[in-house]
């Protein structure tokens, strides 16, 4: 995980740091813990984790006590970050929302639409915030691109990793593609009403899981937008790409190394020809995820509502699990076996 720091200011004099807590030490969730113990805002209260071994190792390198008592540990705190396995999202988030804790939650949101519903009443019924970890709203590169986004006609997008054991609970749609997903509907909204989808074709194949690892899925919007995405959780290098095409403009976004390249058309007049005009877009390196934990924070003190909450994340899982059925779809017509 990207370790670059995130460029903040200090807090003021008197700052009051919030009390956090993590659920979920994994691969994830000992990154969170990270990232709260180094930023001043917050104070890292302890650890749960059903995995005894994991607790101590993630609460040792930071100096906080292991809590084997959940409810010990939600009693300490003001806000979670829940990072445990996508199966336990909604149980542990609407537990703790309503013991009036905020909560970050991992993506996806949940494992199902249901799920999510309920989390969004649980977090409209509290009161509380509840934001979802689609870290790479929060990547250089997409905050550079946001404001050159005009009319999208066309997305192309890779995302492929080398194999991992870690995030085998769910497909390589759940957990890969669906950062993309939710970036692209993003993109799509950012200057009207989000489009909707009016076909979804999608192909995968389980490789070194019971579940899909390699998967394309081919979106087309209303208004004619067409999105390509691929994901692969087998793939012999690592690629973050989003590739986005738009009248008179190629932009070619880099999730990795958090910059982007822009080619413009630019007309000289009647006796000369058009030019391609390029233009590299790079910003300081910020670390995502402690640029989202930063925007966490802020939210729980401002009650301000985050910028992807329940709503996004839930738009973004909807579609994965749509591309999830064309999946299991395609692989019947192909009479092949494809993992629940």
């Amino acid at each position: 995980m990207n370790s670059a720091p995130i460029i903040a200011a200090p807090p003021p004099s008197g700052f009051v740091p919030v009390r956090v807590g993590v659920f979920g030490c994994g691969s994830f969730g000992r990154h969170h813990a990270r990232v709260y113990a180094q930023s001043p805002r917050a104070h890292l209260v302890g650890i749960h984790d059903r995995d005894p071994a994991a607790a101590r190792a993630t609460a040792a390198a930071h100096g906080v006590p292991v809590f084997d008592d959940p409810a010990r540990l939600a009693a300490a705190i003001e806000a979670a970050s829940v990072a445990v396995p996508t199966a336990f999202h909604a149980p542990v988030a609407i537990e703790l929302l309503g013991q009036g804790k905020d909560v970050l939650v991992e993506k996806p949101i949940a494992p199902t639409l249901a799920d999510a519903d309920a989390m969004r009443q649980a977090a409209e019924h509290s009161g509380r915030i509840l934001q979802v970890g689609h870290l790479e709203r929060f990547n250089p590169a997409v905050r550079l691109v946001r404001p050159r986004i005009t009319q999208p006609l066309f997305f192309e997008v890779h995302r492929l990793s080398l194999f991992s054991p870690r995030s085998l609970d769910v497909d390589v749609l759940l957990d890969l593609m669906i950062h993309d997903l939710d970036i692209v509907l993003a993109f799509l909204a950012l200057n009207g009403p989000a489009p909707e989808i009016e076909d979804l074709r999608a192909v995968g194949l389980p490789v070194l899981s019971g579940k899909a690892d390699i998967a394309n899925v081919r979106v087309e919007f209303t208004g004619g937008c067409v999105a390509n995405f691929t994901a692969s959780r087998v793939s012999t290098e690592k690629v973050r790409k989003l590739r986005l095409f738009q009248p008179g403009e190629y932009i070619s976004l880099d999730y990795s190394r958090q910059d982007a390249h822009v080619f413009r058309l630019e007309g000289r007049g009647r006796d000369a020809p058009p030019a391609v005009l390029p233009a590299h877009l790079t910003a300081a390196p910020v670390e995502p995820l402690a640029a989202e934990l930063e925007a966490f924070l802020a939210s729980v003190r401002s009650r301000q509502a985050p910028e992807c909450g329940a709503a996004e994340a839930s738009a973004a899982l909807a579609t994965a699990l749509r591309a999830g059925q064309a999946v299991v779809r395609h692989a019947r017509r192909l009479g092949l076996r494809q993992g629940a």
